[in-house]
Order: structure tokens, then C-alpha cells, then sequence
């Protein structure tokens, strides 16, 4: 089959890998879509994978084509969103709830083949089936949202909270029609990318600006979330959460990234500073969330492309222009 490859630090190229073959509680999908992340980035810069090469994509939906001898919960044509998580069940952290800091945490897409390809295997357990009406292609999002739904977790919003979002990519928008629904009195964004900031103002945001500065609210924030990864983004935003705020750092960060804190500020002002790593019991209830509309995949999915342009959609990706790109085996 046909399978995007990160060779190596930097390398992404298309090539033939072997047809899967489905473990006794597995399931071959035929992958319809596959969106991009900036996990993939970091992936081609030769983080977050033990060893490449490797087939990233952990953003997928598809149909079955392929069931493991045990399986009985689905059927061939069955359509499915695939969580892409894998834990071991056994470590401290598995064992208390907490499956996401796994020991031996791993995903399809970062440490296994993933959906960047014709073909992906996936345990049936992972595999949430799609009612009618939901397009198989637009699925695609409902793992970038699962993640959005465990950020919300964390944070526990309270009602009628002034919400300040750095970032207006697919997480900060997707942050923001949460909060929406969450009960925010104000929901405001920050970005230096004028086309996405449009996005945000589409989606109905109370205030849009390239800077926080500009928004003038010096008692700042109840919850402020880093969508963004970025040092800069990050630095301003723990400075400006208001008292007994939160900050949420939601943006994967490079691993040399760092920031200052005031610990004085944070003792004085009861401020929280927290972070919301990937899925945990909430890819299920991202689908249902997905089923009913929460999200507008005209509008988060800016460009579909063929499998054989994913170094070229890689490429575009981090560059800022668009918001979900998806491949289309």
C-alpha cells in the first residue's frame, strides 16, 4: 500500500509499505481522511517517535476492511473514528485514571503505522462507530476534538468566565466553540495570523486582536489557554490571567521551550497554571459532541489533499496557511 514515510529528522517521503495485517482484536481501516497536527511536526523534527522511520497520522477515520479473528463488535463497511491512544493498563498511572501519562504511553501515528497511508490497523476497542449522517472524511476531527473536550476537563470552567485564547489554528477555534458552550460570559482570541483571526470572528468570538495588549483588560483573565506551543505566546499569556485564574497550557511546545513565572504572584493571587496532555476519556464523547454539530467541517477543514502531496501539505501546515489540512488516501 501506499504510505506517507518520516525517514528521518527533517525527511518525509511517499512510498510502499506492506498491506496490514489485524492482531486477534483488531481491525484494518481503509482510511478516508487524515488530519494534520502539530505532533506531526515535532514527529519530522525527530521528536515524540522512539525511532523513525515511522508512518505518522493520528488523526483518522475510515472504513473496516480487515477484522481480527476475535473480533465481534464490528463488521466489514462498518465506518469509524479511531482514538489513537494506546496504554498499557498496568503502570501507576494507568492504574489510577490517569491513562495519558502512561509509562509506556504510545499512539498510532507516533509510535506505531498510522493513518497516513491506504491502510491502518487499529485495536477494536479504539474504534468509535460513525452514525449515518456524519461524513467519513469530516471524522477526521473528532480526535483533535477529544483533545479540546480533555482540556475542558481540566479546566472546569466555571460559569459566566472571560476566556482569553492565544491561537486561532484548528485547536484555538475548536477551545473556542467549546467555551462558547461552556458558559463563558466572553470568549476573546489573540493571533498574528489575519486570515485565521478572520476564522475566529466568523465563529463568533467577543473580541479579536494580533495582541492581548490590544484588548485592554488590565485585571486580565479568568482562563487563559495557550492553543499555540509558541515561547512568546506562552510568556504572555501567564501574564495576564487574572486572580484566582487559570492558565492552560494547551499548545504543544517544543521540549526547549521555557517561560518565567512569578512563584510570588501565584502564592498571592491564587493563580493556577495547569496542562491538558492529549485524550483521556473523551474521544467517545468528542463523537457524540461531533454528531451533533458542534463543529462546521466546511470550516475547519480548509484543504484536502491527495495522499501522494503529504510532504508538500506537511510543509504548508507549518506554515501557517489554512486551518485543518487533511490527506485523502
Amino acid at each position: 500500500m501506499r504510505a506517507a514515510l518520516i525517514e528521518a529528522p527533517g525527511r518525509v517521503a511517499l512510498t510502499t509499505v506492506p498491506d496490514p495485517t489485524p492482531g486477534a482484536r483488531e481491525v484494518v481501516v481503509e482510511v478516508a481522511a487524515c488530519g494534520l497536527c502539530g505532533t506531526d511536526l515535532h514527529i519530522r523534527q525527530g521528536e515524540f517517535a522512539p525511532t523513525l522511520p515511522i508512518v505518522p497520522g493520528h488523526e483518522f477515520a475510515g472504513e473496516v476492511v480487515g477484522l481480527g479473528s476475535e473480533v465481534t463488535e464490528l463488521r466489514i463497511g462498518d465506518r469509524v473514528a479511531v482514538d489513537p491512544s494506546l496504554y498499557c493498563f498496568e503502570c501507576r498511572y494507568c492504574r489510577s485514571g490517569h491513562n495519558n501519562l502512561c509509562d509506556r504511553w504510545a499512539a498510532i501515528g507516533v509510535s506505531v503505522p498510522g493513518g497516513a497511508a491506504e491502510y491502518a490497523v487499529a485495536p477494536v476497542a479504539n474504534c468509535v462507530r460513525l452514525p449515518d449522517h456524519v461524513s467519513t472524511a469530516d471524522a477526521a476531527l473528532i480526535e483533535p476534538l477529544s483533545c479540546a473536550v480533555r482540556g475542558y476537563d481540566v479546566l472546569g470552567s466555571r460559569l459566566g468566565a472571560e476566556v482569553l485564547i492565544y491561537g486561532s489554528g484548528t485547536m484555538g477555534l475548536m477551545m473556542l466553540e467549546l467555551a462558547k458552550r461552556t458558559g463563558a460570559a466572553s470568549v476573546d482570541v489573540v493571533d498574528i495570523n489575519d486570515d485565521r483571526l478572520a476564522t475566529a470572528r466568523q465563529l463568533g468570538c467577543s473580541r479579536a486582536a494580533s495582541g492581548a495588549v490590544e484588548l485592554d483588560q488590565p485585571r486580565g483573565w479568568d482562563v487563559v489557554i495557550d492553543a499555540t506551543g509558541n515561547a512568546a505566546a506562552i510568556q504572555d499569556g501567564i501574564g495576564r490571567v487574572a486572580k484566582a485564574g487559570t492558565f492552560l497550557q494547551f499548545g504543544v511546545a517544543d521540549y526547549a521551550t521555557t517561560a518565567v513565572i512569578e512563584p510570588y504572584k501565584i502564592y498571592n493571587q491564587e493563580i493556577t497554571i495547569t496542562g491538558s496532555m492529549a485524550v483521556l476519556h473523551s474521544y467517545e464523547r468528542a463523537a457524540d459532541l461531533f454528531a451533533t454539530g458542534v463543529l462546521d467541517p466546511g470550516v475547519f477543514i480548509s484543504h484536502r489533499m491527495p495522499l501522494d502531496k503529504y510532504p508538500q501539505a506537511l510543509d504548508q501546515f507549518a506554515s501557517g496557511v489554512g486551518r485543518k489540512i487533511v490527506v485523502e488516501p
